[in-house]
């Protein structure tokens, strides 16, 4: 079981992730913008953050740029979970620091192996 945060905007999207995750046994966060995210992050050091590239007044970009350049909680793994499917925005997103990059719509086990795979202390 890893803590997971959930980012984003949309309260349906947000919902589907904590079900899916929650149904894995994962003990899920959620924050409804980036600057809530990164208070979470700070205050509760989630294992992995499932980050939305668009948002308002901070995108998830900008999330993942901040996360990085702040030490205590720079090693946190980020992936983005974005309608954003350009090859630009996966550039960007790994530019950013992103440690992987899932499309919606998603498979959900696509997500649940990639956050085990990089949630630390895992078997």
């Amino acid at each position: 079981m890893a803590r997971v945060l959930a980012v984003d905007d949309d309260p349906t999207i947000l919902r589907l992730l904590q079900v899916n995750l929650e149904m894995e046994g994962h003990d899920v966060l959620t924050a409804e913008n980036g600057q809530s995210a990164l208070e979470v992050i700070r205050a509760e050091r989630p294992q992995v953050v499932l980050l939305d590239v668009m948002m308002p007044e901070m995108d998830g970009f900008q999330v993942c740029e901040a996360v990085r350049a702040d030490p205590d909680i720079a090693d946190t793994p980020i992936v983005f979970v974005s309608a954003r499917a350009q090859q630009a925005d996966l550039d960007r997103g790994y530019a950013s620091g992103a440690d992987g990059y899932i499309t919606k719509p998603f498979d959900p086990l696509d997500l649940i192996e990639t956050i085990e795979r990089l949630a630390p202390g895992r078997a």
